[in-house]
């Protein structure tokens, strides 16, 4: 009997997804699998309406050859993402036909509804056999609940934060870390050109390690991670010397967006999304303002942003992305299902998909930062992680 393959990418968008989803695919097909893509991740099973022949075309694409032939060229996803949480929906985000319906379950005082029962309705209906999840531990922490539930899926960690626990690797975060190192190096111009601190703020909600391992590639003079609150007259005196021992009189900093001051609370904005997460982004430039004030220094702040994770996978991403996609469908080939796929010390393995929701990854400090310096500090590079992760 052929098995179909389902395939979704959740949460925001990273280089690396569309090779990853070619490979799976490629790989599929050999094996005479079908493919079938869904549309905006799990709101793609969500929002499909079993009643709605429109609704398929909408949410559900079937995937052949000449649909992923070409998608390997760019960056993003091509079947769409969003940040839904089937057993977590709003009351306020429930598709009309749901409401009232025999699938939701009221977890909440507030109306926020439980849809797995639905999802696994749409699977059925749609006649998935496995189903291939890529994204990152919020994303992830859904595929989890539908293996508890008794569907077979295979797992693939993505995010530019490299904060999945279970591997050593994301998809993502060799281009996320990439990026920012060459946007620092060139930022180097105006900087020193205008002899000011430059302050570069970088992605990283619970792992600093963005900030890290861009820090120690780019050489710049100091280093917050969201793992270490940091005390501002401390950093701006560092910043002052290392501003005077620069023969260009100038210096550089990067900064984790969930950094902390020390005695104050990660900086936050707006409601929070399907996952209980608000918008993060603002800590470099409150530091940005209170470094100028202290030393009186002119500053250029830049928050990067969007910017670490756009545009197509560096090499390195691509042979992560491409080889977790053969792996995926090497287990479905065999059974194995209930896996997230991942890299331990350098090489390929499974974990059992629920390794997801054991713990927090975040950076070994006392391994590889000064926390007295604000800076990285590797003291032992023998057998450590290539990613120091």
């Amino acid at each position: 009997m052929t098995k179909t393959i389902g395939i979704l990418t959740g949460g925001g968008d990273v280089p690396g997804l569309n090779p990853c989803m070619k490979a799976v695919a490629m790989s599929a097909f050999e094996l005479g699998y079908k493919m079938v893509g869904i549309r905006r991740g799990w709101a793609g099973l969500l929002q499909y309406n079993l009643d709605d022949p429109e609704s398929r075309d909408q949410y559900v694409r079937p995937l052949d050859r000449e649909d992923v032939r070409t998608i390997d060229r760019s960056g993003g996803t091509f079947l769409h993402t969003s940040r839904t949480n089937p057993q977590k929906v709003k009351a306020g985000t429930v598709p009309e036909f749901l409401k009232n319906s025999q699938y939701g379950k009221q977890i909440a005082p507030d109306g926020m509804m439980d849809y797995t029962d639905y999802i696994l309705k749409v699977l059925d209906n749609l006649g998935i056999d496995t189903l291939v999840t890529i994204g990152g531990d919020d994303t992830l922490s859904f595929s989890v609940r539908l293996s508890k539930e008794g569907f077979p899926v295979v797992a693939i960690p993505k995010t530019m934060d490299n904060d999945v626990f279970g591997t050593d690797y994301c998809i993502g975060f060799s281009t996320a870390v990439t990026r920012s190192v060459d946007f620092i190096t060139n930022m180097r111009t105006s900087v020193g050109s205008h002899e000011r601190i430059g302050i570069v703020e970088l992605f990283g909600r619970n792992s600093g390690e963005t900030s890290l391992i861009t820090s120690y590639l780019a050489y710049v003079d100091r280093s917050i991670i969201s793992e270490v609150p940091f005390d501002m007259d401390k950093l701006a005196k560092f910043l002052v010397e290392d501003k005077k021992s620069n023969p260009s009189h100038y210096c550089m900093m990067t900064i984790s967006e969930g950094a902390t001051i020390e005695g104050g609370d990660i900086v936050e904005t707006g409601e929070a999304d399907a996952y209980g997460h608000r918008k993060l982004g603002g800590v470099g430039e409150i530091t940005a303002s209170e470094i100028k004030r202290l030393t009186g220094y002119d500053i250029m702040y830049q928050q990067l942003g969007y910017l670490m994770r756009s545009g197509a996978p560096d090499s390195l991403d691509r042979m992560v992305a491409m080889s977790y996609g053969n792996l995926a469908v090497q287990l479905i080939k065999r059974n194995e299902t209930g896996k997230l796929v991942a890299l331990h010390g350098g090489k390929y393995t499974t974990v059992p998909i629920n390794m997801v929701l054991a713990g927090q990854k975040r950076v070994d400090v006392p391994s590889f930062y000064d926390i007295e310096q604000y800076k990285p500090k590797i003291r032992d590079f023998m057998g450590i992680p290539m990613f120091l992760s």
